[in-house]
């Protein structure tokens, strides 16, 4: 099958990167597959297992996807693109109206929230990755999301961690930030490590003990969960959106309470980090990933639709940040 993945960014993801990260494992697990994959990305995209070309926003869709391609895999909405079968992966939340529909949603809460059943867990392609360490010393807690952003809660995580003992590593932000107006964090029981690339984040996936994750919005679905519970990490979330999902008991704690995260916290090595591991490479690797988008890429090839009709949020006017209890 020829198999073209669209995006509006560039790839490989260096640092930060989601969907980048999410694109390039699934085109590269189906090319070891034997499937033709092209990718019509950002300019200064490179790839070495697929042909790249450069998307162009200002240009008809119809226009830029070449005649040999079978199904095309856009992982944002699309208008007025009939020329091949495709389907769009919904990333993000969003507040917006109908949506496409062979519209894929990342976890069951994801889709539910838009009126769907269609979903597709991310995978992790662990060739990207450190092999766990499972008999070194963990003497940390981590944070890893864009620190940036408040829904993201790092300040809940700093308090979670200092008022547990513990020390954190702040993943995806830095002391001094800017860009939500002037923020100083002057607690130096934290570290900040900035934007990290993979071999960086397991360099400290490795030595921590737990994920912090105590998100005020309902998480779509959450790539640092996976990657902290493949190097044996448990998490300690807020039970919103996909995590529920992704984190049962025997892998997590979860609560909108920040003291019982505190108090659980304090018991983080009731946990067994092999089964942390063994959990995530079951249930989120990149072959799983595949297989389930290849059922969908049948559906539309054989002119099926995904959905009954158009995904659209249904409660739109939900709070900007979800409870957080002391």
């Amino acid at each position: 099958m020829n198999i073209l993945f669209v995006n509006d960014t560039k790839i490989p993801a260096t640092t930060y990167g989601g969907t980048e990260r999410v694109i390039w494992w699934l085109g590269r697990e189906l090319a070891r597959q034997r499937h033709t994959i092209t990718y019509l990305v950002g300019a200064g995209s490179t790839c070495p297992f697929a042909k790249v070309l450069v998307y162009d926003a200002a240009k008809d869709m119809n226009q830029q996807v070449p005649d040999d391609i079978d199904v095309v895999h856009f992982q944002f909405q699309v208008q007025g693109f009939t020329k091949k079968p495709y389907l769009c992966t919904v990333h993000n939340n969003s507040g917006r109206g109908e949506m496409d529909l062979n519209s894929v949603f990342v976890s069951a809460n994801h889709a539910a929230r838009n009126g769907s059943t269609t979903y597709v867990y991310n995978g992790l392609d662990i060739a990207d990755y450190r092999k766990p360490n499972f008999n070194q010393k963990r003497g940390y807690t981590h944070f890893l999301a864009k620190a940036a952003w408040r829904v993201k809660n790092v300040q809940g995580a700093i308090d979670i961690a200092t008022k547990s003992g513990n020390k954190l590593v702040v993943m995806g932000g830095t002391r001094l930030n800017l860009k939500m107006g002037l923020r100083f964090t002057p607690n130096l029981n934290v570290r900040f490590k900035g934007m990290v690339n993979n071999d960086q984040k397991s360099e400290v996936l490795n030595g921590s003990k737990a994920l912090l994750f105590p998100v005020l919005w309902n998480e779509p679905f959450g790539v640092a969960i996976t990657e902290s519970l493949y190097f044996g990490c448990p998490v300690f979330g807020t039970p919103y959106g996909s995590l529920p999902e992704l984190v049962p008991a025997e892998v997590g704690l979860l609560s909108n309470s920040k003291s019982v995260l505190i108090e659980g916290l304090k018991h983080v090595d009731s946990f067994n980090n092999q089964l942390c591991h063994e959990y995530a490479v079951d249930n989120f690797n990149i072959a799983k990933m595949a297989a389930e988008y290849l059922k969908l890429y049948e559906i539309v090839l054989n002119g099926g639709k995904l959905n009954a009709v158009k995904p659209m949020l249904l409660e739109p006017n939900q709070p900007k940040y979800l409870p957080w209890n002391a």
